[in-house]
């Protein structure tokens, strides 16, 4: 299985794994050293607390790196006024009147709970490609759907989204 990555996300993961490895490695190695100075390493709490935080890091590092390996890359080909990857957009639930913000983006950060929307979830699928004020029908299953309205799209939000929540 491909996780689908924007090209964005790949450079975030790469300046990820590349601060990673030029600087914290560095930091960790030399705290392990420092905490194995120390002694006894049967009751040498901080030796063991350095080495989990080393194996963490390299954890990551691993995980990023396999991340960019399998991943298929999701171009974002839609219009200015169209709703694409890494869109917002606010939409009105026709049943109640709610109104609800959420960014459209790929299925390795959606998280509902943050607004963030997988572009394969059932109200991702339904956006991708409207515009401002058209009326969309997100299907949920075979025998249950709801209508939503577009009232608004912003196709640069705010850099400070992507920080929120990394991989």
């Amino acid at each position: 299985m491909f996780n689908q990555l924007t090209q964005k996300d790949i450079d975030a993961m790469e300046a990820e794994i590349e601060e990673r490895k030029l600087v914290v490695r560095p930091k960790l190695l030399e705290a392990v050293k420092e905490a194995r100075a120390q002694g006894d390493l049967s009751e040498n709490f901080e030796y063991y607390a350095a080495k989990r935080e080393k194996n963490r890091n390299e954890s990551r590092i691993r995980f990023l790196e396999k991340m960019i390996k399998t991943a298929e890359i999701i171009p974002d080909d839609s219009k200015d006024d169209e709703i694409g990857m890494n869109t917002r957009v606010t939409v009105q639930f026709e049943e109640d009147g709610t109104v609800e913000n959420y960014k459209i983006v790929t299925t390795m950060r959606g998280n509902s709970l943050e607004g963030l929307v997988s572009v394969e979830s059932p109200i991702g699928k339904a956006l991708m490609g409207h515009k401002a004020g058209d009326r969309v029908y997100v299907e949920v299953n075979a025998g249950y759907g709801y209508y939503l309205l577009i009232k608004e799209i912003d196709k640069n939000p705010d850099e400070e989204d992507d920080k929120l929540r990394s991989f």
